[in-house]
This record gives structure tokens, sequence and C-alpha cells, in this order.
């Protein structure tokens, strides 16, 4: 999947690679090295992030448009998070780790198939508009150490998606959009899980290296990720993600 550029291809691999695992027809993680950076198609185009324009969420589409393609656009560089993860540090993950983030790249795909059909019932498609350049900086910045990938991808980035989605399908129902709402209902849900596996993964690490979960939580967020943690945080859903709040209640200083 690193290597297949096109979305929807990528999505549907991803889709035949699950089933074959679940399946029991896949016996072992091989050991070709992960590329730097997958495959993209051709658009969208990639900016700085101060370069996207903003769109207010309103009646009117194009801010919708806008907010589901920026989604669209971070689930499809979820799918190769989670490959990128299984290729590169694989081998020293247990069978079921590996299963788990399998079912992360294979429901990281369901999402980017779902919001691919909402932009397409509102007139768009992926690639209409540009997308973020930095979103994959955080797989460079962590791809010496499993420890440092998982601290920074599922517990900081996509811990921040469990923060701010509820809000999101808010602005979405009271645009009157409730089909947009439905689908970031359903990905909210299951990235609960995500987080899940990420903290679980995260802290059997830290037992295999004699490592304190939340010390060395906090030593990899300051050293790997470029930025601060800003509440509101989504204390309920990261709490059912086995994330407790005294782990990043003082925010900006992990």
């Amino acid at each position: 999947m690193l290597t297949t550029a096109e979305p929807a291809a990528k999505a549907s691999e991803t889709h035949r690679l699950a089933a074959a695992w679940r399946a029991g027809n896949i016996d072992e993680i091989g050991d070709t090295p992960a590329p730097e950076r997958p495959a993209r198609p051709r658009r969208p185009a990639l900016l700085a992030p101060r370069e996207l324009p903003r769109r207010r969420i309103g009646p009117a589409p194009e801010g919708r448009v806008a907010l589901l393609h920026a989604i669209a656009h971070i689930e499809l560089n979820a799918i190769d998070l989670a490959w990128d993860l299984i290729a590169r540090f694989g081998q020293a993950l247990t069978r079921e780790a590996c299963g788990d983030w399998v079912r992360v790249a294979d429901e990281e795909a369901k999402h980017f198939n779902l919001l691919a059909a909402r932009l397409a019932a509102l007139g768009a498609a992926y690639g209409d508009l540009p997308a973020h350049d930095g979103l994959w900086q955080a797989a460079l910045d962590t791809r010496h150490d499993l420890l440092a990938r998982l601290a920074v991808v599922p517990l900081v980035l996509e811990a921040r998606g469990l923060d701010v989605t509820p809000a999101m399908i808010g602005k979405l129902r009271a645009a009157g959009d409730a089909e947009s709402a439905a689908v970031l209902e359903v990905i909210y849900a299951e990235e609960i899980g995500h987080v899940a596996i990420g903290k679980r993964c995260f802290d059997q690490v830290c037992r295999a290296r004699g490592l304190e979960p939340r010390a060395a939580w906090r030593d990899q967020v300051r050293r790997h990720f470029k930025g601060t943690l800003k509440p509101p945080f989504n204390a309920e859903a990261r709490r059912q993600a086995g994330f407790p709040v005294e782990d990043y209640a003082d925010g900006a200083q992990p």
C-alpha cells in the first residue's frame, strides 16, 4: 500500500490485505524496507499549513466540503501511517499487535471511503482542494524508533482528533448536514479504539524496555513532537482509550 498512489486503490488493497490477515492467509511480516514517503496522487496540491485557506462551516457547501476534504486527507495519511508502522517496526511486534495495526489500517481505509462518498454527494472529490503538507512529518521524525512513533502519532495526533471531532460534528449538525455528521460519528467512535491500540502497544514496548510508561511518553513527546499539547482535552474519550488525564493534564509541558 505504501507504493500505491491512487487513493481508492490504496483503500481497496488495504481491505483485501486486512481480510487476508483475518483469514490467517498471511503468515509473517516481511522485511522489505519501508519507503521514506508513501506514493501520493498528483492531486491534491500540498501546501504549508499557513497557505491553506480557511473556510467557515455553514449552510453553503463550500465550508463543509473543505472540512471533509481535510479529514479525508488525514485519513489517507492514516492508512499509510498504520502500514508504515507495520513495515518499519513489525519485526519488533507480536503477531497480535501487528493484527491491531492491520485493523487500524482497515478502518482508516473505511473512513477514507466514507468521506470520499460524502464529498461526491456534495459534488466534490478528494484532490479538488489543496491539503496540508506537514502530515507525514511526524512519521519522518519518528522513523528511527517504535516508541517515539507510538508516543507521537496515536498518543498525540490521533488523541487530538478525539478532542476536536465532537465540535465538528456539532457544527455540521447545526449547518443541517446530518449525513456528514454521521460519517464523523463513525470515525470518532473508531478512533477511540485506535488511540487505545496505540496506548496498549506503547505500554507493552515500555515494559519490554524497563520504562515507566507515563514518564517515557512525556520524554518522547518533549523530544519528538514539534508543538505543545493544548487543552481542552476530551477526557472521557481519552479515558475510554485507556489514556488517563494524569498523563497529559498539564498540557504544554508533557
